[in-house]
């Protein structure tokens, strides 16, 4: 990878509206980092160097992995942090800082250094995603804005991965599900970013006009049942839709009563675009017993030579829902999900943390813990790195190292969980892969950031190195997440220390 290439994609992002310098990030941080960050500057120790991990300790919706998203939005934001004249305005009003401190504010910009996951890897608890080295006075400020970005993404990513796989039961590999769920977005920029990472997981295309602008996604839809009662009758309205998009004509056929007049009316509007060298592309069922309906239209299409026509399906989904009707063998061919996929209803937030883990001392970095009665809560201390080991190509356990140890050498590995101890495992003739990579050192950009879909496809080359039995729905297997023998006993040690 060169500086060169990796700056010019960067100017190329700098390009989108979604990233427009002028959006107010700035100011996006919690108000304890500013004062944390006036205290430092105080006492005269804001050059002191640190480093935060960012992790999240446990799986979001019942599944055994996350989808690790938002790194984009993390390099956009770093590398246009900065303080203009009315936020520094702004903060004057509050008097909780000095002059001083404010000028100090008005000349930051960003200089440390980021290592990640790259977007699209599929991720697991504890484990960094985000390893940042620098100044304390850089580092506090930019903690919330990073958890916000990585949280939101990396969950909605996640859960559109659930919805596809649930898809996907039916054995269709890549079968058609939309992201609708823009006017159910908690606020325009979930909506935006929400679509980015749905499509990141898996969804085909997105409802949402803007997102498709901002990021290249493949937009989707057709009439809502407003058209349909615009006009004197349904088939008025069909063949009206028909004249507009002979080539994309999908219809919706619930607006009064879906076997009655909808899939008849839709079969009628079929068989005129047929006669002008068309065909009639699908319809789209948004209520009522979707198994039943879809069954009975699928028959009707049929029979009126329609086969090829697809059968759409909307009305609050999840992957529940998904799976129970195809498990009901109901004959869908492409899902539209809303509400349950931008706003993740069962779980609507991923627990990611950004703890401090060493600070400089002299001539190396003294590793930190943060100690606590929950074990989970317990952190690993130190400048640590993150290795994936492979067995025939299939993920079998990551392993959390201090940054000075060598890569494992390919003998055996007897691993342990770091919580339940007495679960071991051992892993012999393995390959190695360092999850952590750079991404920006010393405030520059240094990888080149991918497209989105080169981010989509990282996510479906990950998933066939994960077990089955990790990627299922319910009570999937448990992935091991290890502690080095050297990292193990540097936290045993600090504990000890810290209950004397």
């Amino acid at each position: 990878m060169s500086l060169e290439r990796a700056r010019h994609r960067f100017e190329a992002l700098s390009k989108l509206s979604v990233y427009d310098v002028n959006r107010q990030e700035h100011l996006l941080t919690d108000l304890y980092q500013l004062t944390m960050m006036y205290g430092y500057f105080q006492s005269a120790d804001a050059d002191k160097r640190v480093v935060f991990d960012l992790f999240y300790r446990s799986n979001p919706c019942g599944n055994g992995f996350v989808i690790a998203a938002g790194l984009e939005q993390i390099v956009m934001h770093l590398q246009q942090l900065r303080f203009h004249a009315q936020e520094i305005g702004y903060l004057e009003t509050t008097r909780l800082f000095s002059q001083a401190f404010l000028d100090e504010l008005a000349n930051f910009r960003f200089s440390g250094d980021v290592f990640a996951v790259p977007e699209g890897t599929i991720v697991f608890p504890q484990e960094p995603l985000l390893r940042l080295e620098g100044r304390i006075f850089e580092l506090q400020l930019v903690e919330s804005a990073l958890l916000c970005f990585i949280n939101h993404q990396s969950l909605i990513a996640t859960k559109a991965c659930r919805i596809v796989q649930a898809a996907q039961s039916r054995g269709l590999q890549n079968p058609t599900v939309s992201e609708f769920g823009l006017r159910r977005a908690q606020n325009v920029d979930a909506a935006l970013f929400g679509a980015r990472a749905a499509y990141i997981g898996g969804c085909t295309s997105t409802s949402n006009v803007a997102a498709g602008f901002a990021f290249g996604i493949p937009v989707s839809g057709t009439q809502a049942h407003s058209w349909i009662q615009s006009f004197p009758d349904e088939l008025s309205a069909f063949r009206a839709y028909a004249d507009a998009y002979p080539d994309k004509c999908l219809l919706l056929v619930d607006t009064y009563d879906a076997l009655r007049s909808g899939v008849p009316h839709a079969i009628t509007v079929g068989q005129e675009l047929r006669a002008r060298g068309y065909e009639l592309q699908g319809i789209r069922i948004d209520s009522g017993d979707l198994a039943y309906l879809s069954k009975e239209a699928r028959k009707r299409l049929d029979a009126a030579g329609f086969a090829d026509t697809r059968i759409i399906v909307s009305d609050d989904l999840d992957e529940d829902t998904i799976r129970d009707l195809l498990l009901q063998g109901a004959p869908i061919d492409g899902w539209g999900v809303g509400t349950s996929l931008i706003t993740s209803r069962d779980c609507p937030a991923l627990g990611g943390v950004y703890k401090l883990a060493a600070r400089w001392e002299g001539t190396g970095y003294q590793p930190l813990i943060k100690v606590s009665e929950n074990p989970q809560k317990v952190t690993n201390p130190g400048k640590k790195r993150v290795w994936r080991l492979y067995v025939e190509g299939i993920a079998s356990a990551d392993l959390i190292a201090l940054e000075e140890e060598p890569l494992p050498d390919g003998q055996p590995l007897t691993l342990f969980d770091p919580v339940h101890t007495y679960k071991q495992k051992t892993v012999a003739d393995y390959e190695v892969r360092e999850l952590l990579e750079p991404v920006i050192i010393g405030g520059e950009v240094v990888a080149v950031l991918p497209s989105l879909e080169e981010i989509r496809e990282r996510v479906q080359r990950e998933l066939l190195t994960i077990s089955a039995e990790t990627r299922r729905a319910k009570n999937p297997h448990v992935y091991h997440v290890d502690l080095s023998q050297r990292l193990w006993d540097l936290k045993q040690e600090l504990v000890r220390q810290h209950r004397r």
